[in-house]
């Protein structure tokens, strides 16, 4: 058996094609106000035409009724077909063009009429108004049918009433002139609607070229499918327009910058305040993969500009990988330090083993005893000044560090810091930061030298880390704190120029802030002031009894 095809449902409706739905929906607007506007003239034009032929009818019956003949023929004669009033009013009627005119006397006797039948016989219609003496005006239906009316009273010479003249426009004709005047309007209104429909087609062009030819159902699931995509990735994205103000703004990025939907509509420097972060969102920072911090975030920003002249820019955290880089230099660095000992520890064993072969027992034990010695005033001496255990650590590594590359770190006799600190791990950073940046800076240079002087002022902590480097100039005294700015070569792994930003931002939390000058060595001379940076508890009575110790 063989089957037949389905049959296809035939479904009428509106294109997908927006340029399609947009022309049709503009030329039913245009079509629709062509008409609206032609109903709207006519309604009132033909009130026109109904008031014009009133006037005019009245203004026949007053021109009748003022012609003193008509009166006296009515008191001197009778109403008949070929009487004088009659033979006057046809030929009033015929010169004016009205539909007719009757003459009546004040017992609604005809004395004239179109029909000479009815001549003699009593009005269809009330005269009672223009026998009273007041004129009329209307559009009414009588013997003649359908016509615009004007009634006045007829008076005698002395002015008394001795009837009324009634004279009708027949209102066919008023339609007729009404008729007449809707080919031209109706020209006007096509005229209207062929601009209308060039300006559509113009526009749904235009709107056509915009939305790229897709049907209103295919941008809405876009506009769907980018607000889940927007506020389900994990990048912040900020979209900004050629004004450089904040049109769009995810939830990672509303997040990254700690800013909240007040801030769309807004400039970025109004939002975000003067800062790296503003000038690399705004272009005036060019580059990719641009490195900026932003309260303790480090960021990785792009841009790229759109076609309207606004621009996207990209935002990833690198906050945790940052932290987890500095956690990899610090293992680094204690294995670094490690590697030095035992480097340094080897050598003394081959040269005690020496000293014992050669049986030199006394120069071996003096040998040991000085080597002993010397570490242990080494960290003694760390100690003694900085009873912070973490900051102690940090630099008897360091100067173990220091000493394997030739590089003499010690701590300044005016240092001193209780072990009352409120963000230990914040001040570890700062000082291994600036220590390192030092170590690099006073490596290889005659007489290499690191200074760190570390002291409580109060509740406010002192960092100097000096160094016997080539020193900073003048003129980079403020830019080196920037984040992306460095005299390093670049690590495979990642970016420089973040160190100094850091320590910056952490001195600028605790309400501080940190500078460099010059050092007394001739290098360059850090400066932090952290205040808060200890507890009030027992602070001033520590301070007390070390100045009396000392």
């Amino acid at each position: 058996m063989s089957s037949s095809p389905p049959t296809r449902r035939l479904r009428l409706g509106l294109p997908r094609r927006v340029f399609s739905q947009v022309l049709l929906m503009q030329l039913a607007i245009a079509a629709g106000v062509a008409v609206l506007a032609t109903g709207l003239f006519l309604a009132p034009l033909s009130d026109q035409l109904d008031d014009q032929a009133m006037r005019r009818a009245l203004s026949i019956a007053q021109t009748t009724a003022a012609q003193p003949q008509i009166a006296r023929d009515m008191t001197a004669s009778v109403p008949t077909p070929g009487g004088p009033v009659q033979d006057v009013a046809e030929r009033i009627r015929r010169a004016s063009g009205a539909e007719y005119i009757v003459i009546m006397n004040t017992d609604g006797v005809r004395w004239s009429h179109t029909d000479p039948r009815q001549i003699g016989q009593v009005v269809s219609t009330d005269p009672s108004v223009p026998l009273s003496g007041d004129e009329i005006m209307e559009i009414d239906n009588g013997t003649l049918g359908r016509s615009a009316r004007g009634k006045v009273p007829l008076r005698d010479a002395h002015g008394t009433i001795i009837g009324a003249v009634s004279v009708g426009i027949e209102y066919d004709s008023v339609r007729a002139r009404l008729i007449h005047t809707i080919p031209s309007l109706l020209a006007y209104a096509g005229g209207a609607m062929a601009v209308g429909a060039l300006a559509a087609y113009l526009i749904s062009r235009r709107v056509q070229r915009q939305t790229r030819d897709l049907a209103f159902s295919d941008i809405s699931a876009l506009l769907a499918e980018r607000e889940a995509m927007l506020h389900g990735i994990r990048e912040g994205v900020v979209a900004l327009d050629r004004n450089g103000r904040i049109r769009l703004l995810n939830d990672e990025a509303s997040r990254l910058l700690n800013l909240g939907t007040s801030a769309v509509g807004r400039s970025l420097d109004a939002a975000l305040g003067p800062g790296r972060t503003t000038d690399v969102l705004a272009g005036r920072v060019t580059g990719t993969d641009l490195v900026t911090v932003r309260g303790l975030r480090v960021l990785i920003a792009n841009r790229m500009p759109t076609d309207d002249g606004g621009a996207v820019a990209t935002l990833r955290d690198r906050t945790e990988l940052e932290q987890l880089g500095r956690e990899l230099d610090s293992t680094r660095g204690l294995i670094d330090a490690l590697r030095a000992q035992d480097h340094e520890h080897a050598n003394r064993m081959h040269t005690l083993l020496g000293l014992l072969e050669l049986e030199m027992y006394q120069e071996a034990v003096e040998f040991v005893g000085e080597v002993a010695g010397a570490h242990r005033v080494t960290a003694e001496q760390i100690t003694e000044k900085i009873h912070d255990p973490l900051l102690a650590a940090l630099l008897v590594g360091k100067a173990t560090v220091a000493a394997e590359r030739g590089v003499s770190l010690a701590v300044s006799p005016d240092s001193y810091l209780p072990d009352l600190l409120v963000d230990p791990r914040g001040l570890v950073t700062i000082v291994g930061n600036l220590v390192d940046n030092a170590l690099d800076a006073s490596s290889g240079s005659p007489d290499a030298r690191v200074v760190v002087e570390l002291r409580a002022e109060g509740r406010t902590a002192v960092l100097r880390v000096r160094d016997s480097g080539p020193g900073v100039p003048l003129e980079q005294r403020e830019t080196i704190f920037l984040e992306g700015w460095t005299t390093k070569k670049v690590p495979a792994r990642g970016k420089r120029g973040i160190g100094l930003a850091l320590v910056r931002r952490l001195a600028e939390r605790e309400g501080g802030g940190a500078e460099v000058g010059e050092s007394p060595d001739g290098g360059a001379e850090f400066t932090v002031r952290l205040p808060e940076a200890l507890t009030g508890e027992e602070l001033a009575n520590q301070l007390t009894n070390t100045e009396e110790a000392r």
